[in-house]
C-alpha cells in the first residue's frame, strides 16, 4: 500500500489533514504506515484529489495538526513585524518568551529555535502537501482517463505548483539556503546548498502556462495566471532581479485584473463583501463559523494580537512600536515629517513628544496620516467601531506601551466573529493578505527606480497616497460611521479634522530626480502602506538597511523600553535566520550533516 507521507525534515510524529472528511498520517521515519492512515487508493477520485489541494492551501496558516503556536502564522507577525521596528511582542514579561527572544535578536536559544522549527515545519508540510496532489492527480489520470477534465487537471497541476514555489519562497525569504523538493524527489536529504530562486521561477512560469485567468469553478480563493505572474515578478524583486521585475509586474499592471480599494477601511476588515475585492493577489482565507467546533479555520495565527481588554479578553500581543506610530506624523504639506526632519523620531527636535503617547490629545494639533488610525489602536481614537480605544484595554502598558494591532481586528458590526473556540473573540473571518496590489505597485515603483524612471515611480507613490486620503476613521459608532470621507483633496494642507485627529495626505508634487533619494521615498511608503502587515523586516534586509535601520532603532526604543536593553547588536548573521537545530539533526546520513548551518549561527 502507497501512502501520502513526509520526509523527516519535518521533525514530528503524526498529523491530520482536515478537509473534504479525510484525513492521513505518517510517521517520521516513513517505515511503515500510521495507524488511521488513507492511502492513495482511498483518495483516487476527482474528490480526493480536490481535497488534497485544499489542504495544501489550508497550510497557509497555522493548523492545529502540528501545534497551536504562533511562529507559522500567515501574516508572518513575529518575522516581519515583532523582529523589526514595527512592533514589540507586547503581552506581558512572562508570555510567550520565544517571541521575546526573536525581537531582542537572540535567535540562537533554545525558545527562538522552537519557533523557527515550527515556521519550517509550516513551509515544508505545505511542499508536502503540494507534491502530494501532483502525485495524485498523475496516478488518478493514468487508472482513471476521463475522470478528471483536462482543464481541471491543469487547474488543479496549476494550483499546487504555484502554492509550491509559494511555499519554498517563504522559506527563502527566512533562510535563503534551502532544499528544494519536488513530487518525484524520493531522497529526502537533500543539501541546502543550491540556489532555490531559478527553481521557484521554474515553478511559477509552469503554473503560469496551466492557470486559466479567472479562478477555477469560479472560486475567488484560488490562484490564476496572474496570481502567479504576480508573484514572478515580486520573487524577482526579493532575489534582487529589478529588470525581470519590472517588465512581469508592467504586464500585470496592464492587465487590469488587480486595482487598489476605493479606500483604505476596505483592505483589512471582516465585512464580507469587501472580502477578495479587486485588491487581493493571494490571501489566506480565513472562515470562522464554517463547522469546525475548535475554530481552527478562523484566523488561529492572529488571534494573540487583539487587545488584551475592551471587548476582545485576550492577549496584548504585536503590539505597535512608538517608533512605527511616530512615523505616521506629517508635516504641513502632508508628507512624511521624516521627509524633512531627519530627527524625525528625537526629543527636542519633534514639535511632540516621541517618546510618549500619540494619543488623540496631540494629534488634534501634530497632523498625522490617516493610515495611522486604520493601522494602530491608540488612545481616545475610535476602535473600528468597538467604541473609543484606551490603554487601559493593554495588558502591561508599563512593559509594552498603549498601542494595539487594527487591522487585524474585525468590525463588531460585520459579523466576522468566531462563536467557538477558545477565546472566540480573537478569532475572525478578516482574510490575511499575503500579497495586495498596493504591495505589487510599491515593488514596481522600486524596480522604476532601479532602472532610471525615477518619476513613473513617484506617480505611483502618489497613487497609493491619493487612496489613502479618500476616508479617514470616523466615529465608529455603527457600520456607517466607521469611516468618514477626506473632505478636500489630498494635495491640501488640511484634510480632514476630527476631534481626535488632524489628517493630511500630501503629494510629492516636484519631479524625483535622485535615485537615492527615490528609494528612500519609495521604502518610508512601503512601511507606511504595509505597516503590521508582516513585510518589515523581509525588506530591510533585502535592501540592506537592517543592521543601520535595526541598530538606529534599538539605541532609541530601548530608552523608551526598559526590557530591549538586552537587545542583541543586529549583525551580517540576522540577515538570515538560523535553520532549525532539529532539522540539521534530522538530515543527518551517516555521520554527515545534509543541511548546513546558516553563517554565523
Amino acid at each position: 500500500m502507497k501512502t501520502l507521507v513526509r520526509h523527516r525534515l519535518l521533525g514530528w510524529t503524526a498529523s491530520v489533514m482536515l478537509v473534504a472528511a479525510l484525513a492521513y498520517a505518517c510517521k517520521d521515519y516513513l517505515v511503515v504506515p500510521s495507524q488511521g492512515t488513507l492511502d492513495e487508493t482511498t483518495l483516487s477520485t476527482k474528490a480526493g484529489v480536490e481535497g488534497t489541494l485544499i489542504a495544501a492551501y489550508r497550510t497557509l496558516d497555522c493548523v492545529d495538526s502540528y501545534g497551536h503556536d504562533w511562529g507559522c502564522a500567515a501574516s508572518n507577525w513575529v518575522w516581519g513585524n515583532v523582529a523589526s521596528d514595527d512592533s514589540y511582542e507586547g503581552s506581558n514579561a512572562t508570555d510567550q518568551p520565544a517571541i521575546r527572544d526573536i525581537e531582542l535578536y537572540n535567535w540562537g536559544t533554545g525558545n527562538a529555535d522552537g519557533y523557527l522549527n515550527m515556521k519550517w515545519r509550516q513551509v515544508y508540510e505545505g511542499v508536502v502537501r503540494t507534491n502530494a496532489t501532483l502525485r495524485l492527480l498523475k496516478k488518478v489520470m493514468t487508472q482513471s482517463p476521463g475522470l478528471i477534465s483536462p482543464s481541471d487537471a491543469d487547474g488543479i497541476k496549476g494550483e499546487a505548483i504555484f502554492l509550491r514555489a509559494y511555499y519554498h519562497f517563504e522559506a527563502w525569504r527566512m533562510w535563503k539556503n534551502i532544499p528544494y523538493f519536488t513530487e518525484d524527489d524520493n531522497n529526502y536529504f537533500k543539501p541546502n546548498n543550491v540556489d532555490p530562486i531559478p527553481l521557484i521561477l521554474a515553478d511559477l512560469n509552469t503554473a503560469i502556462s496551466l492557470l486559466p485567468a479567472k479562478p477555477r469553478n469560479g472560486e475567488v480563493g484560488r490562484a490564476t495566471k496572474w496570481t502567479a505572474t504576480a508573484y514572478k515578478g515580486r520573487v524577482q524583486i526579493h532575489s534582487g532581479d529589478y529588470a525581470g521585475g519590472l517588465v512581469t509586474l508592467k504586464a500585470v499592471q496592464a492587465s487590469n485584473v488587480y486595482a487598489l480599494e476605493t479606500d483604505f477601511r476596505k483592505v483589512w476588515t471582516g465585512v464580507h463583501t469587501y472580502a477578495n475585492g479587486p485588491e487581493t493577489i493571494l490571501a489566506y482565507e480565513a472562515s470562522a463559523n464554517s463547522g469546525d467546533a475548535n475554530g481552527y479555520n478562523a484566523n488561529w495565527g492572529e488571534r494573540l494580537n487583539f487587545p488584551n481588554g475592551g471587548a476582545f479578553n485576550c492577549c496584548g500581543f504585536n503590539q505597535p512600536s512608538q517608533n512605527l506610530v511616530n512615523f505616521f506624523v506629517v508635516d504641513d504639506s502632508g508628507l512624511p515629517y521624516a521627509v524633512t526632519h531627519p530627527n524625525w523620531n528625537t526629543v527636542g527636535v519633534a514639535p511632540w513628544s516621541p517618546d510618549t503617547s500619540l494619543s488623540a490629545g496631540v494629534t488634534a494639533v501634530i497632523p498625522v496620516d490617516p493610515r495611522l488610525d486604520w493601522t494602530v489602536g491608540r488612545d481616545f481614537v475610535p476602535y473600528k467601531d468597538w467604541g473609543v480605544y484606551d490603554s487601559i484595554w493593554v495588558r502591561d502598558r508599563a512593559f509594552s506601551g498603549p498601542y494595539s494591532p487594527k487591522k487585524n481586528a474585525h468590525e463588531k458590526s460585520s459579523g466576522a466573529a468566531s462563536a467557538v473556540g477558545w477565546n472566540p473573540t480573537q478569532l475572525n473571518s478578516v482574510h490575511i493578505h499575503l500579497f495586495r496590489y498596493a504591495d505589487l505597485l510599491l515593488e514596481l515603483a522600486e524596480a522604476e527606480v532601479e532602472a532610471g524612471v525615477i518619476d513613473n515611480a513617484r506617480i505611483i507613490v502618489n497613487q497609493i497616497r491619493a487612496r489613502a486620503g479618500q476616508v479617514a476613521q470616523g466615529p465608529g459608532t455603527g457600520a456607517s460611521d466607521i469611516a468618514v470621507p477626506m473632505s478636500h483633496p489630498t494635495a491640501t494642507l488640511d484634510s480632514l479634522f476630527e476631534p481626535w485627529a488632524r489628517y493630511k495626505v500630501g503629494q510629492y508634487t516636484t519631479p524625483w530626480v535622485s535615485k537615492p533619494l527615490a528609494r528612500t521615498y519609495v521604502q518610508w511608503e512601503r512601511r507606511l502602506e504595509l505597516a503590521m502587515e508582516g513585510q518589515r523586516l523581509y525588506d530591510l534586509r533585502r535592501w540592506g538597511a537592517a543592521d543601520t535601520v535595526i541598530n538606529n532603532y534599538i539605541a532609541v526604543e530601548k530608552l523608551r523600553r526598559a526590557y530591549k536593553l538586552s537587545t542583541a547588536i543586529f549583525g551580517a548573521r540576522h540577515y538570515l535566520f538560523p535553520l532549525p537545530a532539529i532539522q540539521i539533526q534530522l538530515s543527518k546520513v551517516g555521520t554527515q550533516n545534509t543541511l548546513q548551518q546558516n553563517p554565523g549561527w
